[in-house]
């Protein structure tokens, strides 16, 4: 299942450049999720209200972009079993991506009452969905796809995906408003088919950004990726490869700038056009990577982000968890996470730069920890 490997972590096919683009996503994703304080947040590092596009907004779909880079690789050693240890090693590994993040949504199973007391959480009210579970699904549906469809059909799946949701969102969503918050069809599935107390809170009513329908678009972005690992492992990394993956780069997010119009970008319903607009800049940055690190020859900056790249799951789920295990724990009756905020970074800085400096400071933390498991050659893989 998970596997600790004593080697380097990156075969000789591998490229650097791919490596650092999944290390910079974990980094960011770190950062953006363990501010000081939720009150105290720079606007870039704030996810969009509803409609439109920040920063932060990136960091989702380029995760899911760079599991399809890895599977450019993966895929073509998958390739070479028979089908029946092809399909046990797909759904082996969605089914364990899957449970982490169930796991995750539990942890650590207790919660601390304003007495002080510990108490089980109740499981009858934990959220089935989530990060993993969305990565996992896309993982899957991707490596089926791939697998028995042709290049071309790969491609009328995506163009099919992107305009067949559009189509459910539009039909099925409210009249007059059909990708409002309340209104739209993503949301009128999950509370058809899931109970409203397992569904994500954090809008104020229960609605899951994660969702079922949402999760359809989504599996572009993984395709997507695959496509660009693919074509640079083909065409090599040349000044044509920067060339092509940045024009591509600017017509896809011309086209979800387009599509906006009509169908909001917006990233808690992942909508098409904001599947278009993530890819295209996914690209962009890719090419802009290639062009610095293999061509330019400028690597020494790029070990900081390679160590998060190497261990991006463990990583990703101790961020998660080493918060989680930090409210459990007062100091004078205050949960450790906002006494620290509050009696350490406030007293050198403005709220939002204290809130900054947290979360920097926490994601020098985690990579400390993907730093140790690098000099010890553990790398952690589902």
């Amino acid at each position: 299942m998970i596997k600790t490997l004593a080697s380097t972590g990156r075969g000789p096919e591998r490229y650097l450049s791919l490596d650092v683009l999944r290390g910079l996503t974990i980094a960011l994703m770190v950062i953006v999720n363990s501010p000081g304080s939720w009150e105290h947040i720079y606007e870039p590092f704030k996810h969009a209200s509803w409609h439109g596009f920040t920063i932060t907004d990136m960091v989702f779909p380029s995760f899911l972009f760079v599991v399809g880079n890895a599977m450019s690789f993966s895929l073509k050693k998958f390739g070479k079993e028979s089908e029946w240890v092809y399909l046990q090693k797909v759904f082996k590994r969605t089914i364990v991506i899957f449970l982490i993040g169930l796991f995750l949504n539990t942890f650590p199973f207790v919660r601390l009452t304003e007495s002080g007391e510990f108490t089980l959480i109740d499981l009858s009210t934990i959220r089935f969905l989530g990060v993993l579970q969305r990565i996992a699904f896309c993982y899957c549906a991707a490596a089926l796809v791939l697998h028995y469809f042709t290049t071309r059909g790969a491609i009328i799946f995506c163009l099919t995906a992107l305009f067949g949701y559009w189509a459910l969102m539009y039909f099925f969503g409210d009249e007059g408003d059909p990708y409002s918050l309340a209104g739209n069809a993503a949301l009128k599935l999950d509370l058809w088919l899931i109970n409203p107390a397992n569904l994500y809170k954090g809008e104020g009513v229960p609605f899951d950004p994660e969702g079922i329908l949402s999760t359809l678009p989504a599996i572009v972005n993984v395709i997507g990726g695959y496509f660009a690992g693919q074509y640079i492992q083909k065409n090599g990394n040349t000044k044509a490869t920067v060339r092509a993956l940045i024009y591509l780069g600017i017509a896809l997010v011309a086209f979800g700038l387009l599509w906006d119009i009509v169908f909001p970008i917006n990233k808690k319903i992942w909508t098409s056009s904001f599947v278009l607009l993530t890819v295209g800049l996914n690209a962009i940055s890719i090419a802009f990577l290639i062009l610095t690190i293999e061509l330019a020859k400028l690597k020494r900056w790029t070990y900081f982000f390679e160590v998060f790249g190497r261990n991006p799951l463990i990583l990703y789920a101790l961020s998660g968890m080493i918060v989680r295990l930090m409210a459990l724990v007062k100091i004078e009756s205050v949960p450790l996470k906002p006494w620290l905020f509050n009696n350490v970074f406030l007293n050198v800085a403005s709220p939002k730069n204290a809130s900054l400096a947290y979360a920097l400071s926490y994601m020098l933390l985690i990579w400390s920890i993907g730093y140790f498991l690098d000099r010890k050659k553990i790398y952690i893989k589902v």
